[in-house]
């Protein structure tokens, strides 16, 4: 058994685990955090095959899981759907090199933003490193805010058809003449299911949707609803603000550190390569779409 005793910071508050899912506990930011884990989080006695921490932007993930790294066996596993692009480092608040470089970290810096990354393969590639992670004798600690690989990892995805392109260019076509929304409304009428769960700003989810109902002819939540591969046990933390404007705060002085740290300079660098284009999914994340659209001259909505 590993204890850690970490985050000595004022302002401390534990929460009691709550009762939204066994294995969930909610953690207050700025707070002690003091908790035991069995290295054999997936024998009879340990339950889980894993660490999971979660938490909105700014609240303190990266510092907790560091420390905890520091004082025990951890392996960081990247479960932020931004992180796992080379090259956009400053706007996603990557840790830095050298800190990936001291400590284990996985799944950072995995593909290029050209590519696409789905939450099917995420499942797949944490799946073998986490299972690499325990085989090493050490524990695997999930890191980030993307909830949809969270969700994927623990409860298993619906088999889906691999993403086409030529479909996805058609979509993106409409929605560039007509915008996303009114292709939202298109999905409401096709599958309200789908329609009523997805934003209709959700450029992303709302092409997958579209995407999937032309090439199987079956709506996605009709899919959704469908065997799931098995997903995993995991024992998850999640961060919660004291007070939002708190989280405010933290939130505004990341913002001023990344445009100090050149995160301008890092969208223009993209921008100038001819392969690259502002509807990329990895274009659209927070951040990266707002500064292309400024540097083509244009304001953000």
């Amino acid at each position: 058994m590993h204890c850690f005793a970490t985050w000595n910071e004022p302002s401390a508050r534990v929460n009691a685990i709550m009762g939204v899912r066994p294995g969930c506990s909610w953690i207050a930011p700025r707070s002690i955090v003091c908790f035991c884990v069995d290295v054999e989080l997936g024998s009879s006695a340990g339950r889980y095959d894993a660490l999971a921490l979660l938490g909105p932007t700014a609240s303190g993930k990266t510092d907790l899981a560091l420390a905890l790294a520091e004082q025990g066996p951890v392996d960081i596993v990247n479960m932020d759907s931004a992180q796992v692009y080379r090259g956009m480092d400053i706007g996603t608040a990557k840790p830095e090199l050298a800190v990936r470089q001291r400590i284990p970290h996985h799944l950072f810096d995995v593909v290029d933003p050209a590519e696409a990354y789905s939450a099917g393969r995420f499942v797949e590639e944490a799946q073998a490193v986490i299972r690499a992670i325990r085989r090493a004798g050490r524990i695997p600690l999930l890191v980030g805010g993307t909830w949809l690989y969270y969700r994927a990892l623990r409860d298993g995805l619906a088999p889906l058809p691999p993403a086409v392109p030529g479909v996805r260019d058609k979509l993106a076509e409409r929605a560039a003449h007509l915008g996303w929304p009114s292709l939202h409304a298109e999905l409401v009428r096709i599958d309200p299911a789908a329609g009523q769960r997805i934003h209709p700003h959700d450029a992303q989810r709302i092409q997958r949707a579209l995407e999937v109902w032309e090439v199987t002819g079956i709506p996605l939540s009709v899919h959704w609803t469908r065997a799931r591969h098995q997903g995993l046990a995991l024992r998850t933390l999640v961060l919660i603000p004291d007070h939002r404007d708190w989280l405010h705060r933290r939130i505004a002085q990341r913002l001023e550190a990344m445009f100090a740290a050149g995160f301008v300079e890092e969208v223009a660098g993209l921008r100038a390569r001819s392969d690259l284009r502002p509807d990329l999914p990895a274009l659209r994340a927070v951040g990266y779409r707002q500064v292309w659209t400024c540097l083509d001259g244009r304001l953000p909505p």
